[in-house]
C-alpha cells in the first residue's frame, strides 16, 4: 500500500530551452532529452499523495541554481532545493549568501557538487574543498554526495572530519547492483553510516541495476545492508525522477521501495517516506501547501 504521504528528498528538474544539460548524450539516455518541469513531475506522481519535494541540482554551472530556485518559488510543491556553488573558490559563504536572497532562496536545503566525475578519489579532501564545506557547515545546509564507491573512503574520511555538516549520501553511493557485488561497497557504507552526521537515500537503485536485474529481489541485499547500518530513522526516500524513468515509472519506483522498506512499521516506513526528509533537510510547505509536513 501507497504511504499516506510522501516527501520526495531527491528529483531533478530541467528546461532545456533555458540551459543545456550536456551529460545527456548517446541513445541510453535519449529519453530524457526533453525538458522536465514541475508540471511533468505532478503529470508522473498523479494519484499518490506528494506532499513536498527536493529538487537537485544536475549540472555544475553557478546559473542552475537560481533557475531552481525559482522553480520552487513558483510552485506548491518544491519545499526543498540542492544546489551547486564552486566549493573551491574562496568566496563560497558570499556565494551562498547571494542564493538565498534570491527569489526562492529561503527553500535552500543543501548543496551538491558532482564528485562521481573527479578523477581524483580523494578530491574532497583537498583543503580547498574542505574549507568550503566549513562554509557550507557554517550556513546550516546540508551536503549531498553523489559518488561512486571508490570515492566512499573520501566521503567517510570528509564525514569524520567534519562532524558539524549533515553529509547525504545519495542513491547508497551507486553499489554495483548491474554485477551482483557486495565488497568493497558494503564495508564502505557501513562504515560512513558510522558516523552520526550521516544519512542516506534509498533512490537511483533501480538506474544502478540493469534490465534483468530490477526487481525487489536483485536490489534487496543493498537495501538491506542500508537499513541495517543506517537504520529507518536516516534513510531518505528519493525517485531520482527523470532519470529513473529510464528504468521505471514513478509508481513503480515508489512500489519497489516499499517492497524493499516492508519489514519496517508501519511508522517507520513513514519516516523513511517522508519525516526524515523534512528533519535532514528543515523544510517548510511552500506557499499555497496542504498544510504541515
Amino acid at each position: 500500500m501507497t504511504p499516506r504521504r510522501i516527501v520526495d528528498a531527491h528529483h531533478h528538474l530541467w528546461d532545456l530551452t533555458v540551459r543545456p544539460q550536456p551529460w545527456i548524450s548517446g541513445p541510453a539516455l535519449a529519453p530524457l532529452a526533453r525538458s522536465f518541469l514541475p508540471a511533468d513531475l505532478i503529470s508522473a506522481t498523479f494519484g499518490l499523495d506528494l506532499t513536498a519535494t527536493v529538487a537537485v541540482q544536475t549540472v555544475c554551472v553557478p546559473g542552475e541554481t537560481p533557475e531552481l530556485l525559482a522553480l520552487a518559488a513558483g510552485s506548491p510543491l518544491i519545499a526543498g532545493v540542492v544546489g551547486w556553488v564552486d566549493l573551491t573558490a574562496p568566496d563560497v559563504a558570499d556565494a551562498l549568501a547571494a542564493l538565498r536572497r534570491l527569489p526562492g532562496g529561503a527553500r535552500l536545503v543543501g548543496i551538491r557538487h558532482q564528485v562521481q566525475e573527479e578523477a581524483d578519489p580523494r578530491w574532497l579532501l583537498r583543503p580547498d574543498v574542505r574549507q568550503g564545506l566549513l562554509a557550507v557547515a557554517r550556513a546550516g545546509l546540508a551536503y549531498d554526495l553523489v559518488v561512486r564507491p571508490h570515492q566512499l573512503p573520501a566521503a567517510v574520511t570528509a564525514a569524520r572530519e567534519l562532524p558539524g555538516l549533515t553529509f547525504v549520501l545519495d542513491h547508497l553511493g551507486k553499489p554495483p547492483i548491474a554485477t551482483g557485488a557486495l565488497l568493497p561497497w558494503a564495508t564502505w557504507l557501513r562504515r560512513f553510516a558510522q558516523l552520526p552526521n550521516t544519512v542516506a537515500k534509498l533512490s537511483g537503485l533501480l538506474t544502478e541495476s540493469t534490465p534483468g536485474r530490477r526487481r525487489a529481489e536483485h536490489l534487496r541485499p543493498y537495501g538491506d545492508i542500508a537499513l541495517e547500518a543506517f537504520g529507518p530513522h536516516r534513510l531518505l526516500f528519493g525517485s531520482d525522477w527523470p532519470v529513473s524513468t529510464l528504468a521505471a515509472g514513478y509508481g513503480r519506483t515508489v512500489e519497489v521501495t516499499e517492497q524493499l522498506t516492508a519489514s519496517l512499521s508501519p511508522a517507520e516506513q513513514d519516516a523513511v517516506f517522508c519525516y526524515n526528509a523534512v528533519r535532514v533537510y528543515g523544510l517548510r510547505p511552500p506557499a499555497g501547501g496542504t498544510g504541515p509536513l
